[in-house]
Parts: structure tokens; C-alpha cells; sequence
């Protein structure tokens, strides 16, 4: 009987291996496998409900883990600066957690440090935040705190000026960083000085020299409303605890008469122009180029997303496997549009080396002319689903999940939006993009700043008759070297 069983498991044995012998052979290992087409993002709604002072909140609740985010964010930031105090929203922001209440930036940290929670802050263009994650038993705890550096901020004398000194190291290391030289020369050279984009958001050294306590709490006083703000919140919380913990902290927060500050739309390029920043000595040339983009608000949103993933956006984009794989010239070549409440920057850029700086501005704008003819359907469709099969990753963690709520409120997205993404992105057709790259990448209207060693790397750039070329120093565009 034993042996009957044997054989009959041998064969089927057998016809198990022979059925996948032909199933192998039927395969084709030459192309990859076919991906199953992406899936809708399923994000569950959004509560909006209001404090008794009027302080919107936008709860997204997820109990999986018990974990919540909280982010409180004001309605300004660095374009908010005044014109002689330039880093002055940075500034604030980055000390309104080293003291408040009374309680010294060590005392706050060890409390912090004892619920095992964090708190962060930060300031950008338009908007400025602070920001909580912690467990949800330790929630309401961790919430007075982040309540009193809200509310209650000290703007001690000794941090402002180690955070002072801090800046203007930061500014002296920045003159032997080529990148942050490109950065830098890139925005004030595109939008010009006097736009709020153009200038640097952490100051200069005669505007953080400058700045004073009062100046910090004139700021402050200028902006920090209840009806200046609102309050996202992701995670392992109900609606009701979290409305009587915000409304414990929150509810006596005072509404005010906020300065609304109108940003002019920037001046478009209308001639190509080089702009090279010598960097004696530079192994490397730092090369960003680019034009006014578009609002984040745009119709053209969508397209212009497939469009520059396709263009420079990805690992696997033209500019990358150009100036990358094909050549050899850089570890990376990348572009990307900054999108903002009115037009910011477009920029394709890298850092190559030094003795193939022409040959890369070559490729960059055969790149660039490349982009805006019809894009073939196969190159059209991964582009498409590089983005929507990549979106979902900006959900993963309750952290990630209230930035992206926060672009939603910051530009009234609607309430669909991110549900309805996905869709919207496989929608876009090879018409969408190629109208878009028509409209917004002109190679012939753009700046070209190229940070390197100008005794090696002007020769060969002039010989590209790209446009006028006009020469800088490094001081030219950061000023010069910060004292201490």
C-alpha cells in the first residue's frame, strides 16, 4: 500500500514539473511583466469643524496606530518679511520653541523629551508652522505645551543671539558651497531683489545683524490671530476629545485685524541671458536653468506634473538618463516646477564636471527643445503611472498625511481631491502635455546660471552663443563674507 502511495505521489510529481517546464517556456523573460493598472487612492473624509474663537480645524481620523499629528499653521512666512528685515519669519519660528511661558528652551525640551513626543517649527514663503507628534495617552500633555509656545512665547534674549550667530555661520559656509551659491544667485537673478521670491528667506547679514526681540514680537503681533490660523490633525483621535483638548487651549486665543500683504506676480524672462558665477578652483559646475513657472492653482496643473516627470522629474526622466546614463557627466540632472500661490520658478539643473560644462548645456537644451514635440504614447503612459502609482506614498504616515491636508486647505483644493487624483492624472492625455510644454518651457526665454571655475568654463559657453553672458563674484550675489 506504501508503495502504490509512493508512486502515485511521484507522478503527479512528474506532471506538476512538466506542466511548469511549459509554462516556462512559454513566458517572454525579454520585456517585463505587464503592471496591473494603479488604483484609487482611498482617503476617508475630512472633518472641518470650527473652536468657539473661530478656529477652523481639519481632523482625519486614523486608529490603526495610537499616534496623532498635530500641525497649527499661520498665514505667513518669509514673503511676510519686512524690506530691511529679510530671515525675520525664519527667525521667529525657529526660536518660539526656546522659550516659552517662563520655561527655559531646556526646561521645554525636557519636558517634551519626557512624553516622548516631538515638537518642531518652521517657516516657509507663505505659511509657518508648529508641529506635534506624539501618542495619543500622552496628547493632551504634550498639547499644553505646544499651547504655550503658541501662545506664550518668552523671545529670550541669549537665543536670539546664538541663533543669530547660527544664521550668519550658515551664510559664511554658503560662500564655498557651489550649490547653495546656485540656489541662491538662481532665485535673486529670476525674480529680481525686490520680489519676496528672490530674496533669501534666512536674510542677509545686515538684516540678522538687525534684528531685535522686538522685532520678533512685532512680527508676532502682526500675525498670530485665531483667524490668521487653523489646526489639521491626523490620527488615533475621536472629534470630541479632540475638540475639548483644543478648545481647553485654543479657545481664549484672540481673533485681530491681520496686514494682508499682496504678492505681485513676478516679471517673466524674455531673452535668454548667462549668467556665470566664478568659483576659482571649482571641480565642478553648478548649472540651473529656467523661467517663471505657474501657480499651483493653474488649470495646467496635471499636465504639468506628467510633463516634468517625464522631462526631469524622476530617476528615470530624459534629462537624467541624458546627462547620466548616457554621457557621464553628473550623478543627477533633474528639474521640477515650484509651484506657489502666484507663479514660482521653473528649473532644470545639475552639477557636472568642470571640463564638460559646455557639453552639458548642449544636452540640456536639446532636452529642453525635446520636450515640447509630442510625447510618444509608451513614454506618455509610464510617465502617467510613475506618478500614480507613486502618490499613495504621501500617505503613509499620519506626518505625511497632514502635509498633504495642508496643501489642500493652503489652496483650496477641493474635497475630493486626493481621492480623485489617480483618475485625474491617467486622464491627462499627449495633447495636455504637449500644449503644456509649449506654454511654459520656451528654451529661447530663459536664464542660464552656470556657478564654476570661469578661467576653465567661459570659452567653452560662449562658444554655444546661448545669449549675452554676464559676469559675477560670489560676493556679487551673497554679499560679502559674514564677520563675526
Amino acid at each position: 500500500m506504501s508503495s502504490k502511495t509512493n508512486f502515485i505521489k511521484l507522478v503527479i510529481a512528474f506532471f506538476v514539473l512538466a506542466l511548469s517546464i511549459n509554462v516556462a517556456q512559454k513566458l517572454d523573460r525579454t520585456k517585463p511583466p505587464q503592471l496591473p493598472p494603479p488604483q484609487q487612492l482611498k482617503v476617508e473624509p475630512i472633518q472641518k469643524f470650527e473652536l468657539s474663537n473661530g478656529l477652523k480645524v481639519y481632523l482625519l481620523e486614523k486608529h490603526e496606530v495610537p499616534i496623532v499629528q498635530l500641525n497649527v499653521i499661520i498665514k505667513s512666512g518669509s514673503v511676510n518679511d519686512p524690506e530691511n528685515k529679510t530671515g525675520l519669519a525664519n527667525m521667529m519660528m525657529d526660536i518660539m520653541d526656546e522659550g516659552a511661558a517662563g520655561k527655559t528652551a531646556l526646561e521645554l525640551a525636557d519636558e517634551i523629551d519626557f512624553l516622548g513626543a516631538s515638537i518642531s517649527t518652521s517657516s516657509g514663503g507663505h505659511t509657518s508652522g508648529i508641529y506635534l507628534n506624539t501618542l495619543l495617552s500622552k496628547f493632551e500633555d504634550a498639547l499644553k505645551i505646544i499651547g504655550n509656545i503658541i501662545l506664550k512665547p518668552d523671545f529670550p534674549h541669549l537665543e536670539l543671539d546664538r541663533k543669530k550667530k547660527d544664521c550668519l555661520t550658515n551664510l559664511m559656509q554658503a560662500h564655498d558651497q557651489p550649490t547653495a551659491i546656485a540656489s541662491i544667485s538662481f532665485n535673486k537673478l529670476l525674480f529680481g531683489e525686490k520680489h519676496p521670491y528672490g530674496k533669501q528667506s534666512t536674510g542677509n547679514e545686515t538684516s540678522i545683524k538687525s534684528l531685535t526681540v522686538q522685532d520678533l514680537r512685532d512680527f508676532y503681533n502682526l500675525y498670530f490671530y485665531a483667524n490668521n490660523a487653523y489646526v489639521i490633525a491626523v490620527g488615533d483621535i475621536k472629534k470630541e476629545q479632540l475638540l475639548r483638548n483644543l478648545e481647553q487651549v485654543f479657545g481664549s486665543w484672540a481673533k485681530g485685524k491681520v496686514r494682508e500683504d499682496k504678492i505681485a506676480e513676478p516679471v517673466q524672462v524674455e531673452k535668454r541671458i548667462v549668467y556665470l558665477i566664478d568659483k576659482p578652483g571649482a571641480p565642478q559646475s553648478v548649472i540651473s536653468i529656467g523661467r517663471i513657472g505657474a501657480a499651483r492653482n493653474t488649470l495646467d496643473y496635471n499636465p504639468l506634473v506628467v510633463m516634468n516627470t517625464i522631462l526631469g522629474g524622476s530617476f528615470t526622466s530624459r534629462l537624467n538618463n541624458n546627462l547620466r546614463e548616457e554621457h557621464g557627466y553628473t550623478y543627477r540632472a533633474s528639474s521640477r516646477f515650484g509651484f506657489r500661490p502666484v507663479p514660482g520658478s521653473f528649473i532644470a539643473s545639475s552639477s557636472v564636471q568642470t571640463e564638460v560644462t559646455e557639453k552639458a548645456l548642449t544636452e540640456f537644451f536639446k532636452e529642453l527643445n525635446g520636450i515640447r514635440q509630442p510625447i510618444p504614447e509608451t513614454e506618455l503612459g509610464r510617465g502617467k503611472n510613475l506618478v500614480a502609482l507613486s502618490y499613495p506614498g504621501n500617505f503613509q504616515s499620519v506626518a505625511e498625511i497632514a502635509g498633504q491636508i495642508e496643501e489642500l486647505v493652503n489652496y483650496s483644493l477641493p474635497d475630493n481631491y486626493f481621492n480623485d487624483y489617480v483618475g485625474k492624472i491617467l486622464d491627462v492625455t499627449g495633447a495636455d502635455v504637449h500644449n503644456a510644454a509649449k506654454k511654459y518651457i520656451i528654451p529661447d526665454k530663459m536664464i542660464v546660471v552656470v556657478v564654476g571655475d570661469r578661467a576653465k568654463i567661459e570659452a567653452g559657453i560662449k562658444a554655444l552663443n546661448l545669449g549675452e553672458i554676464k559676469n559675477f563674484t560670489i560676493e556679487d550675489m551673497l554679499g560679502k563674507i559674514p564677520k563675526m
